[in-house]
């Protein structure tokens, strides 16, 4: 009978830590979701993000916003991925001039194509934008969407990070990818707006940052309609059909989102007109730059940089209520584990 008893006493014991275990557990879980934006300090920009949100999306609030008007656009680099050393679209038109070298003789006498095979950025960067347009079009025109997406998507699969040996998708930072689905926790349909080109973008930002291909923004080349071998398809063109930077920014927002953004967040001067646009209208809005401050875990960057360069964005980011997220300051980690 006592063993009987003993036996049932342990028993309840191991049940009731069991149970205390279950629930310190569902604890953690609960917390974990009650702070969607775990990988921010609790600090005044993480608390004006939340602020800001439970501001718009109460029925009760004077600053409600309607779940249709709730749209959110995002600058890609150096805002959602990294962009040094050099923006990473630059990094695969090098590449790609590369292994494309054989079939172009030509380019070892020519520039910027030289500087490129012979390791030469003083000599690329000499070429200036006239010389980027150059090798752009060298590289992402004469082939279908298609084709030209297969090649983005087999680049991304190999392609390294020259410092961090990192996929370039994997140089995505985490507090970003937090609050892209906080965002869309609270039902605001979040947009790429980026000066990089849309068709470089597309093929991976929904697996990466859970942004479909019809909610990006960018640079594009022109295409035109052919049918080959009975199907129809897209060419790229070598023509360039719009650059989607600066001022072009709000323009390519009212011409394919069609509604003024309520959040707009940009890393530099390049995205100082969409924060402009995007914040000057009625009601309740906000507008965030992210600063690189971080030498440590990132690059530190502003005002002298030939990548993201942010002087006005810095300089009048009071004056238009703007909040500035300091990286080192604000940011827990950088990347995903």
């Amino acid at each position: 009978m006592k063993t009987t008893r003993k036996l049932l006493l342990s028993l309840t014991g191991a049940i009731l830590v069991m149970l205390v275990a279950g629930c310190a557990s569902q604890q953690y879980t609960a917390e974990s979701v009650a702070d969607p934006l775990a990988s921010w300090t609790d600090g005044g920009a993480k608390q004006r993000i939340i602020t800001f949100v439970n501001a718009v999306t109460d029925s009760s609030s004077p600053d409600f916003v309607a779940v249709s008007k709730r749209i959110a656009t995002f600058d890609n680099d150096g805002t959602l991925w990294a962009e040094k050393p050099t923006y990473f679209q630059l990094l695969f038109i090098i590449d790609r001039i590369k292994s494309m070298a054989a079939d172009n003789p030509e380019w070892k006498t020519t520039q910027p194509f030289q500087g490129v095979l012979e390791n030469d950025m003083a000599a690329v960067k000499a070429a200036g934008e006239h010389g980027l347009v150059e090798m752009l079009l060298a590289t992402h025109a004469g082939m279908t969407t298609d084709e030209f997406a297969e090649i983005v998507n087999d680049w991304l699969a190999t392609a390294r990070h020259p410092s961090t040996g990192k996929a370039y998708n994997q140089m995505v930072y985490q507090p970003m990818l937090e609050l892209l689905d906080y965002l869309r926790a609270n039902d605001f349909k979040v947009f790429i707006v980026s000066g990089g080109g849309v068709e470089f973008m597309r093929p991976w930002t929904e697996a990466v940052y859970g942004i479909p291909p019809d909610q990006v923004v960018g640079s594009s080349v022109e295409t035109k309609f052919e049918i080959r071998a009975g199907k129809a398809v897209l060419m790229r063109q070598p023509k360039i059909h719009f650059i989607d930077d600066k001022a072009t920014k709000p323009v390519a927002i009212n011409r394919f989102i069609g509604q003024r953004p309520v959040i707009a967040v940009g890393n530099s001067d390049g995205d100082f007109e969409m924060l402009q646009w995007s914040t000057t209208g009625s009601g309740k809005r906000l507008g965030i730059m992210i600063h690189h401050t971080d030498s440590v875990r990132e690059w530190a960057y502003d005002r002298n940089s030939s990548e993201g360069r942010l002087v006005r964005g810095l300089d009048e980011a009071s004056e238009n209520n703007w909040l500035i997220v300091d990286m080192a300051e604000d940011w827990r980690v950088i990347y995903p584990n």
